[in-house]
């Protein structure tokens, strides 16, 4: 009688060798092509990015939270300490609340926009803070919304308001990055850390050295918070950019100012383009490739 090994499993069933470095490729492809696949089926055509801090609460939770303090046993300073950051989470909690109405805004907006596709989505990676406070609004106009989250050492859960079947998780970072640019038309940048900035200077960078196919609107949100982080006429006092590139964005301080900028620009720019391809689904990408 013969004996015959146990039959091998085929290369994409093979989880070993996809979660290996020789797998790696085939995870990147992976992080393009599902993502591609779901925007079609949602008839997903453009986006503007809404990012931010992932700290900022609401007013009612920083209220909350603040009323919380008086309720616990501490030391003096310690108390003290407790009541400067629950008072700056108050302060900071306007952001919340603007990103939440310019998105609902946006999206009142773009739901009645004659297209076959849905345009202008609001789209954030997914987590809490500004990008809670925009999914929130996007879902309160009874729109579609998108997060793009990451898998992070510390948990970043998808916050409850983003469409479910717009929900995606990324491993790589230049992937949802990709995905941040591929489709945006506008990019609103509200007060943030470390990432925000990232975000903020990738698409200057790519606006400013002409690696675009397409008009980003950039939006500055908050002159009060970002003259205190970055002094932006010193670049052109010091000949590092062109004074040109100071027009590549615009600083606004109200969810108003903010929609009317969009409305007008996204108008200009997008909504007097040909008719697409029938079965063309999403524009064009960066000249450089991904």
């Amino acid at each position: 009688m013969t004996d015959y090994l146990k039959a091998a499993p085929v290369p994409y069933e093979n989880e070993t060798f996809l979660s290996s470095p020789d797998g790696r490729i085939l995870r990147i492809l992976a992080e393009y092509q599902e993502p591609l696949a779901r925007f079609r089926r949602e008839q997903i055509q453009d986006t503007v990015v809404f990012f931010g801090s992932a700290r900022f609460q609401g007013h009612k939770a920083a209220q909350e939270g603040l009323a919380a303090i008086g309720e616990k046993n501490a030391t003096p300073a310690q108390l003290q300490e407790d009541l400067r950051r629950a008072q700056a989470t108050l302060d900071t909690a306007r952001y919340y609340e603007d990103a939440r109405k310019l998105a609902y805004m946006l999206t009142k907006w773009s739901i009645n926009i004659p297209a076959r596709r849905h345009r202008f989505v609001v789209t954030t990676g997914g987590g809490p803070g500004i990008m809670e406070a925009a999914n929130l609004g996007a879902f309160e106009a009874g729109g579609k919304s998108i997060g793009l989250n990451i898998q992070l050492p510390f948990e970043q859960h998808p916050n409850q308001f983003i469409t479910p079947s717009l929900n995606f998780q990324f491993h790589y970072f230049f992937m949802r990055k990709f995905w941040f640019a591929y489709l945006a038309k506008g990019l609103v940048i509200f007060p943030g850390g470390f990432g925000t900035m990232d975000e903020l200077f990738e698409i200057l960078t790519l606006a400013q050295t002409e690696k675009l196919a397409k008009k980003i609107l950039v939006i500055i949100y908050g002159s009060e918070y970002w003259n205190k982080i970055i002094n932006f006429q010193h670049f052109v006092d010091a000949g590092t950019v062109s004074p040109p590139d100071l027009e590549l964005f615009k600083i606004v301080d109200s969810p108003e100012e903010a929609f009317e900028f969009l409305r007008e620009g996204l108008t200009k720019y997008h909504l007097g383009e040909q008719p697409k391809k029938k079965g063309e689904v999403l524009p064009e990408i960066a000249k450089t490739r991904p």
